[in-house]
């Protein structure tokens, strides 16, 4: 993890083992994906954004894990799984998914699936 990361995680620190299961799989599944992390979020490129790790607050607060990492992805579709915690259409065709991860297990199969999804929509605009 290089500095701009653990920089990131500076004011939630106990947030880290999540993130790094995250990309552990997000490496080791997708080629090509680029992390740049930024002040407030983790960016994930392709050629594009397809993703990002953030702090956003997507669940009340009495319902939200302690640690915490906010998933987001851009979508062609509407994901109306439970586990997604908000989905909003910024412009026809985009769906943008925050998705509130709480602990390890919840990096799984379903979730990876919908990374791809996302990571092969990015890759697929022009």
């Amino acid at each position: 993890m290089d500095q701009n990361t653990l920089f990131f995680f500076n004011q939630h620190p106990e947030a880290i083992p999540l993130y790094e299961a995250f990309e552990e799989r997000l490496l080791s599944e997708l080629e090509g994906v680029a992390i740049q992390p930024q002040k407030s979020q983790i960016t994930l490129k392709n050629r594009r954004v397809f993703g990002a790790v953030s702090f956003l607050p997507a669940r009340k607060a009495k319902v939200r894990p302690d640690p915490y990492i906010t998933i987001t992805l851009g979508l062609n579709r509407r994901e109306d799984s439970p586990r997604v915690d908000q989905a909003s259409e910024p412009y026809p065709g985009r769906w943008t998914h925050h998705l509130v991860i709480g602990s390890p297990e919840e990096i799984d199969d379903e979730l990876m699936a919908w990374v791809k999804e996302a990571y092969d929509f990015a890759a697929a605009k022009r």
